[in-house]
Formats: C-alpha cells, structure tokens, sequence
C-alpha cells in the first residue's frame, strides 16, 4: 500500500481590523464614564460643562477631542486597549488619520 501526500503551501491572511473613528470615541468616552475623576479631567481640559458634553456626543469635535486625550494619556490609553482588546497601534492609526500632519 502506497500513500501519497500533497504539502500545498497554506496561505494566512490576516485578519483586517477597520476601527473607526466614531466607534473609538465611542469606547473612550464609555472608559471615561467609568472613571469620575477622569471624566472630569477630559471636560476640564477640553472645556466642556456636563450639559454641552451631552450635547456634543455623536459630534466630530467631541471623536477628535476623545482621541487625542487617549492618545496623549499612555497608561490611559493601554488600559482601553487592554479593555477593549484593541492593539495600541490599531489606536494610534486612526489618530494618525485624524491627525496626518502628526
């Protein structure tokens, strides 16, 4: 009895990931909520009161404003990373997009 075997190469693809901008600032902003103290440090520096944050939700400005706040917040950023099982460099290529000047 013969066997015969046929070793075809196997091909991986990897798995593309298209995080978007809004569903980010859709995980920092459920991050913040979370976390009192630094909710009110984001609507510190970023100048919002509760009633025009609530108004601003869904808006660009606000997406823009959440990312670059994770972004410029390591240990803030890695753990909604870790949260959320996102690589840190799958945050940090939709600030890139946001920001291409850098």
């Amino acid at each position: 009895m013969r066997y015969e075997t046929s070793n075809a190469s196997l091909r991986t693809v990897a798995k593309t990931h298209s995080l978007s901008a809004e569903t980010l600032a859709g995980l920092c902003l459920g991050q913040l909520a979370e976390d009192p103290q630094q909710l009110a440090e984001f609507m510190t520096i970023a100048g919002y009161s509760p009633t025009a944050l609530r108004s601003a939700v869904g808006s660009d400005q606000l997406e823009r404003g959440l990312i670059d706040y994770f972004a410029g917040n390591e240990p803030l950023l890695l753990a909604l990373c870790a949260n959320n099982s996102l690589k840190p460099e799958e945050f940090m290529r939709v600030w890139a997009q946001l920001n291409p000047a850098g």
